[in-house]
């Protein structure tokens, strides 16, 4: 079987972050993860067992000496004994199980050291992208030479709205080749003149090294999931952004707040917090409302708002962009993480709606159960996890259902 991943790095940087965050503060910790996909799509006969063909094929992936030094130079604030653990870092099969019921609907999971399976997400969900589009026999009507120039095209009404954006687009792309024609357009359309805007970057971080560009990304939710397990959600937002500012020192970057919603964030984000995150990430819930609770926020700590970052990424478009350009720029200093829009935009080709999310966490291997978690969205029935789980968490935060 052809490879779909072929690189250690063909990945979101946040993983790499998260990852030496993990093993710097909770090295014994062990998680499980569990796939949706959020339209019920049937997938066709034998995916499940190409699909683990595909993840068996990740047990040669090694980290080359040309990505560590890429790493090093673009991400100075990780500390390099990181990547001492990349060198003998190998997936393993046996982390995955995954299986389709009768009418095609596919189930996957993943359960072992927080450290190993963290680095699975972002690939796994790339390849059953790709895998299906292969599967389905779609891959002939992906038109790359007219996706380069939509994609530029793309790139210059953002670049003279004056936005600020970056590729986070790994996770859901129709193929490698796809992402990468991406990335190379926006490269291409923001060097051909000078903008008010910038496009500044990528997560993936092999992307980023064949293009010269800056790996962007911070966090995901699944580190304040599981800290939410292992603790309780009251206090999982002060404990993250604690662990985050231990192994970096300073560079912290934006934070991450929906995990568990505003209100119990917000109780946790105190003025040393504040400063020294650069600044917030909104991923869910509307958009003007999220941003004018940011701003009151900020002010409420005799900060500038308009001294901050604020990095909108919520099913993000290119006319979606430039409308919150128009209005945030008054307020913060607003950017753009835009996913799918970028990565899987053909035409006649339905973008999968599917996440991995970790599901239950216990802080070491000598705990005899795990402690069920989930992640309470901004956006109305855009929850993930056990219903259950879902209302034991509304109720100790006393949200309401």
């Amino acid at each position: 079987m052809e490879r779909i991943i072929s690189h250690f790095t063909d990945d979101d940087l946040y993983k790499f972050t998260m990852c030496c965050a993990v093993i710097d503060n909770f090295p014994r910790a062990r998680v499980r993860y569990s796939f949706t996909d959020r339209d019920g799509t049937r997938y066709p006969a034998g995916f499940a067992e190409a699909l683990l063909e595909q993840i068996a094929l990740l047990e040669t992936l090694v980290i080359t000496d040309e990505e560590i030094a890429f790493m090093k130079r673009s991400c100075p604030y990780i500390p390099h004994w990181f990547y001492n653990y990349l060198k003998g870092y190998r997936f393993n099969r046996r982390w995955v199980t995954a299986s389709q019921d009768e009418e095609g609907h596919l189930t996957v999971d993943f359960e072992g050291s927080w450290a190993d399976t963290i680095l699975l997400e972002v690939k796994v969900l790339a390849i059953i992208s790709e895998l299906y589009y292969r599967m389905t026999g779609q891959t002939g009507r992906l038109d790359y030479g007219d996706f380069y120039r939509r994609s530029r095209l793309k790139a210059r009404r953002l670049l003279e709205a004056g936005c600020i954006f970056s590729d986070l687009g790994t996770r859901r792309r129709a193929s490698f080749e796809a992402e990468d024609t991406a990335v190379r357009a926006l490269k291409d359309e923001a060097a051909a003149e000078s903008h008010t805007g910038r496009f500044v970057g990528t997560s993936n971080v092999y992307l980023a090294m064949k293009y010269g560009l800056t790996p962007i990304g911070t966090m995901a939710h699944e580190f304040v999931s599981a800290i939410g397990g292992m603790y309780g959600p009251q206090m999982a937002n002060h404990i993250a952004m604690n662990s985050w500012r231990q192994t970096f020192r300073g560079a912290l970057g934006t934070y991450l707040y929906d995990t568990f919603g505003w209100e119990i964030f917000s109780l946790n984000f105190s003025e040393d917090f504040a400063n020294l995150f650069k600044g917030l990430r909104i991923d869910s819930g509307d958009n003007r409302e999220q941003l004018q609770k940011i701003v009151d926020k900020y002010r409420s700590l005799g900060i500038d708002p308009r001294t901050k970052q604020v990095i909108f990424s919520n099913a993000l478009d290119t006319d979606r962009a430039i409308e919150i350009q128009r209005y945030a720029r008054e307020w913060c200093q607003p950017s753009f993480g835009i996913g799918t829009h970028f990565t899987n935009d053909f035409e006649g080709i339905r973008p999968l709606n599917i996440v991995i999310k970790l599901t239950a966490a216990r802080i070491t291997e000598a705990w005899p159960f795990y402690n069920d978690t989930c992640k309470l969205s901004e956006d109305d029935g855009k929850h993930t996890g056990k219903p259950e789980v879902i209302a034991r968490f509304q109720a100790a935060l006393n949200r309401k259902a």
